[in-house]
Formats: C-alpha cells, sequence, structure tokens
C-alpha cells in the first residue's frame, strides 16, 4: 500500500488562500515561506513539491488574481456603443475588486504589481477595455491613443476602488461617487462633437 498524499489539490488551494491573505495585509518582510505553510497547516517541503517554493507560490496567487479580474471583464459583452461597453467594463472591474478585497490588494498594492502598461497579452484584463477604446477611437467617439486613454481611465478606477475598500469612502458614497466621477474622466476623450452632444444631455432639464 503507498503511502497517503499529502500534498494534494486541498492543501495547495490552503496555501493559495493563506498566501493571498498574508501577501494583502501583512508587511512583505514578514512574509516568509515558514510563515506561509504554518497559516496552510502545511510544511515548508509542500510550497516546494506543489509550487518549486515561495516563489512559485506568489505566482499562482498572483495568476489567480490576473485570472479572476479577465473573467469578470471579459464577460461584459461589446455592443455597438463604446462608451456603454467602457461604463460596463468598469462596473466590473469594481465589482470584482470589492468582492475580492485580498486578490485586489496583492495584485495592485502588494507584493507584485500590475504594469497597465505593458504588451496586452490574450488574458490580460486590461485587453478587453483596450479593444473596447480602440473601438471607441476607429469610430471617432474617442481622440487619443488607445494604451494612454486605457491609463487614464484605470487611474481613476483604481482609485475609486481603492479608496472604497480602505473604508475612506463609505458604501453609499462611493457608490454616489462611482459613475458621475468615472464617467467625468471618459467624456474628456470623447471627441469635441461627441462631447457637445454628452455635455447637453446632462445639463438638459
Amino acid at each position: 500500500m503507498g503511502r497517503p498524499r499529502t500534498n494534494d489539490e486541498t492543501v495547495k488551494e490552503r496555501l493559495v488562500v493563506c498566501a493571498t491573505e498574508m501577501l494583502a495585509t501583512r508587511p512583505q518582510e514578514s512574509v516568509t515561506l515558514r510563515a506561509l505553510a504554518a497559516a496552510a497547516g502545511a510544511s515548508t517541503t509542500a510550497v516546494y513539491s506543489l509550487f518549486g517554493g515561495k516563489d512559485g507560490l506568489i505566482r499562482a496567487v498572483r495568476d489567480r488574481a490576473v485570472e479572476g479580474l479577465f473573467q469578470d471583464v471579459s464577460a461584459v459583452p461589446a455592443s455597438e456603443d463604446p462608451l456603454a461597453d467602457i461604463h460596463a467594463l468598469a462596473v466590473a472591474y469594481r465589482r470584482w475588486g470589492c468582492g475580492h478585497r485580498h486578490l485586489y490588494t496583492v495584485l495592485f498594492g502588494g507584493v507584485q504589481s500590475f504594469e497597465p502598461t505593458g504588451a496586452v497579452g490574450g488574458r490580460d484584463p486590461i485587453g478587453p477595455l483596450v479593444a473596447a477604446i480602440e473601438r471607441g477611437v476607429s469610430g471617432a467617439v474617442l481622440a487619443g491613443e488607445a494604451t494612454s486613454i486605457a491609463l487614464s481611465l484605470w487611474v481613476t478606477l483604481h482609485g475609486l476602488v481603492t479608496l472604497e475598500l480602505a473604508g475612506a469612502l463609505d458604501a453609499r458614497t462611493a457608490e454616489a461617487a462611482f459613475r458621475p466621477t468615472f464617467q467625468a474622466a471618459l467624456r474628456g476623450w470623447t471627441t469635441p462633437t461627441v462631447f457637445r452632444g454628452l455635455r447637453s444631455t446632462e445639463t438638459a432639464p
């Protein structure tokens, strides 16, 4: 009879969950291999066996965050209105961030960093936003370079979500601020004709 397998998927999942919480809530220097293993009720050997070491475990956490955010934003359907699509992507981004605060913190403020100006890969969370922006540019709805527009909008989104997660904005304030703040940032990148049309609609009695 063979020895029971202890470094299985259950242990793997526990390590990822514990590492996510620790990376999001503790100083980087305190997140040691021994501390990660102890928090998950596993051995340091398990970390090497399942992930190849601490760096591999951290990559697994970051991969989970990237994949989770990508799945949510890529589920937003494309329409004939790129501005509406961009807003829907922003809503999906905020919903994922608020629903996965530890993964969000690790992805955008923890040990691993996200580079929104980097190359857009096939499963990069920025991809759906860039695609919608490119449709807006080609349709003379938006004016500017797609990556620059995406970075500007991401800065706005990240600021709003980070303040909400930190408790600097209570739920009611965050909800009230989200749409007008993001729409103002998006409107600033529209072409003059579209901009005038949006402003006239907003100011109409």
